[in-house]
């Protein structure tokens, strides 16, 4: 991951992207409709969200069912068009479009929240996207990552694989995901420190719950 992502953002495409979002969809929804829930109690209604690597949407629809405005921002083309898709599915409408975490195609001071859920470990310039994440936020407005912790546990991951439920392959396959390239690009809280301080944000707070970091930045 971390050599991956020296050349440019790691994305997934083609084949992987619909085998994850066929085999992803059950362990992960209930997750989103949770993150969704916490995002709603910290937010106004009708809030303007944004979404960074939303994947194949799942947490961008459950918001859009709670009224938000959405806009989600991929730089896979081929999650691009499954979000679209499951979007159409669901009946919601999402503004899913194709983009970069380090050059955001949205203008600035647009959004009221921003949400980045297991994605950031793959961005080529973390400094750079969580600027942009400034840059596109309203005054008064918070951004929330959620990425794996670098100092997660065996333990920790292991009861993680658990509560998804998932069987067979799909569970052996995430658990070897989990403790090998995903944590091997994952940062710990004092990598997100060093990197807000060489930023804008002068506001945050972050906390460890399960094998995850949630990093909360205000503007």
């Amino acid at each position: 991951m971390k050599n991956m992502r020296k050349k440019k953002d790691v994305g997934i495409y083609g084949l992987t992207a619909k085998w994850y979002d066929k085999n992803s969809r059950k362990s992960r929804m209930t997750q989103m409709q949770e993150y969704a829930n916490e995002i709603k109690t910290l937010v106004k209604e009708k809030a303007k969200i944004l979404e960074i690597a939303p994947g194949p949407g799942y947490l961008s629809i459950e918001l859009a069912k709670m009224g938000f405005e959405v806009t989600g921002v991929e730089i896979s083309p081929d999650f691009v068009t499954i979000e679209k898709n499951n979007a159409k599915e669901a009946n919601v409408s999402v503004d899913f479009k194709e983009g970069n975490a380090s050059n955001l195609p949205c203008e600035e001071n647009t959004f009221d929240f921003i949400v980045c859920s297991a994605a950031f470990k793959n961005f080529k310039e973390p400094v750079k996207a969580i600027s942009e994440m400034y840059r596109v936020l309203k005054p008064g407005g918070t951004a929330l990552i959620i990425d794996m912790n670098f100092n997660v546990t065996a333990d920790d991951i292991e009861n993680e694989i658990i509560k998804t439920e998932m069987k067979g392959f799909d569970k052996h396959f995430v658990k070897f995901a989990f403790k090998t390239f995903l944590k091997k690009g994952a940062y710990t809280k004092e990598d997100f420190e060093i990197f807000i301080n060489e930023t804008e944000f002068m506001d945050y707070k972050i906390k460890q719950e399960d094998i995850s970091l949630y990093v909360y930045l205000t503007k």
